[in-house]
């Protein structure tokens, strides 16, 4: 399968995973997710005469006193343990940054500080006002003089919409060496991602996120927040609009003083009952198998990669595909909120009877439920059984395993195997993260009801 990983930018805190994503509440309140308000404009729009261009560097000029860096510090000790960045967006002192940036203060707030550092090496006190886990946004305030005002950025309209191609400026501190503007291009939203993101055509460092992403009048356009690390030139930004929310939402907000982590549950509460309802409506694909109905879903919101290894030796022939989604929601220490299936397609004609039931059922074992350490989650419990669907005789195993710091919240894996045949075979393999009991046990058996035979194959 190729590589589709994807990393977050904050600068001392590493997270390779998928894209971060979006729908969203904070606490009780629920926003639901509205279209895309960037799109690609029509060629009317195209043709318009465009404002005239500012540089790279006076776009930088522009923003330099709103751009900040956002520091996680020890309590007490004021040693950094990752950065990144930020900027205002009121006069008052409020700030956009990332989940991520944040994300040690807002769960562990009992070992972690915030601070903002501006261009001028200005430093003061962060609050923590609201999260948007799903995405992956904060909302932060400065702790200043009460009558302090503050220079802010201002958000581009959305009668205003982007055209391919169009240059944006992304701003931030990468590495940790100073404030910079990196210039790239708008290459509309991202294909198949489960929340809307940006296709940003420039380059982004560790350390950049939660940093602006400005057109050529300096207006906010996106958010800083992921890079492709198997490509270059090709990084990710949380559209503005999801930032105008957090913001109206929690100007007035009180302060999160306590560990987020009933935020984060009800958070992903509300994305698992949306990423369960489109996986069941999308459907499967039809012909997926010469001789089984494998499940293998549409191309909606996933992307499905093949590859096939052919014996070398006489021994067993092997067809894989794998499907994965490259939205994943980042929650701390690990990221949760993904559906990923794959199958594997064996012929052992040329092994034998035995030795093909050997290999078969070795590779069935090998498999492993443990995703998290111990710390985050519960044991593996697991129930195998033999059933059929269809006539078909499947051997199949369920797991669940428990969030410890995240209740309601499971991972669900489904293994089967076909056993209609002496020297051939199909395993298949289900996995869910972050999804409610009763919606672990619907895509359960939503995946296993969808083996059968293929149409017209001999049984």
């Amino acid at each position: 399968m190729k590589s589709r990983w994807v990393e977050r930018v904050c600068a001392g805190l590493l997270i390779v995973g998928g894209a971060a994503a979006s729908i969203q509440t904070t606490g009780a309140q629920t926003v639901a997710p509205a279209p895309p308000a960037i799109a690609a404009a029509p060629e009317a729009a195209a043709s318009a005469a465009a404002p005239v261009s500012l540089s790279a560097r006076k776009v930088y000029e522009q923003a330099r006193s709103q751009l900040v860096q956002i520091r996680t510090v020890l309590k007490g000790r004021a040693s950094q343990t990752s950065v990144g960045s930020g900027f205002f967006v009121s006069t008052d002192g409020h700030i956009v940054t990332n989940f991520h940036v944040v994300s040690e203060a807002a769960l562990k707030p009992e070992r972690h500080d915030l601070v903002y550092v501006t261009a001028d090496g200005r430093e003061a006190p962060l609050q923590i006002l609201q999260l948007d886990v799903l995405h992956d946004l904060a909302l932060l305030k400065a702790v200043d003089k009460p009558a302090r005002k503050f220079d802010a950025l201002a958000f581009r309209p959305d009668s205003r919409v982007l055209s391919q191609g169009e240059r944006i400026y992304s701003l931030g501190n990468p590495l940790d060496v100073g404030f910079a503007v990196t210039e790239g291009t708008y290459n509309g939203l991202v294909v198949r991602s489960f929340y809307p993101q940006i296709f940003f055509g420039g380059s982004l460092s560790a350390g950049m996120s939660g940093g602006p992403a400005l057109d050529e009048e300096g207006q906010v356009i996106g958010i800083n927040v992921a890079r492709r690390v198997d490509g270059e030139q090709v990084s990710f930004l949380v559209p503005a609009q999801f930032a105008i929310a957090l913001l109206a939402r929690g100007r007035d907000a009180p302060p999160i003083t306590t560990p987020a982590y009933g935020i984060v549950t009800d958070q992903l509460m509300l994305h698992q009952a949306a990423l369960t309802e489109r996986f069941i409506k999308q459907g499967w694909k039809t012909a997926t198998h010469p001789r089984y109905h494998v499940p293998v879903p549409i191309d909606s919101f996933m992307r499905c990669w093949g590859s096939s290894e052919p014996s070398r030796t006489g021994g067993l022939d092997v067809e894989r595909s794998d499907c994965v989604m490259d939205t994943r929601i980042f929650v701390g220490d690990y990221t949760t909120g993904s559906v990923s299936l794959r199958h594997e397609s064996y012929d052992g004609s040329k092994l034998g009877t035995l030795r093909f039931a050997a290999r078969y059922a070795a590779s069935f074992r090998n498999e492993a439920f443990t995703r998290l350490r111990p710390e985050y989650q519960t044991k593996p419990q697991c129930h195998e059984d033999f059933v059929e669907r269809g006539g078909l005789p499947l051997r199949a195993v369920v797991c669940l395993r428990a969030y410890r710091k995240l209740p309601q919240l499971y991972d669900v894996s489904v293994l089967v195997a076909t056993l209609d045949q002496p020297q051939a075979g199909v395993q298949g393999r289900f996995d869910a993260q972050g999804l409610s009991f009763a919606n672990a046990q619907k895509l359960a058996g939503h995946y296993l009801d969808a083996y059968g035979w293929a149409k017209g194959a001999p049984q």
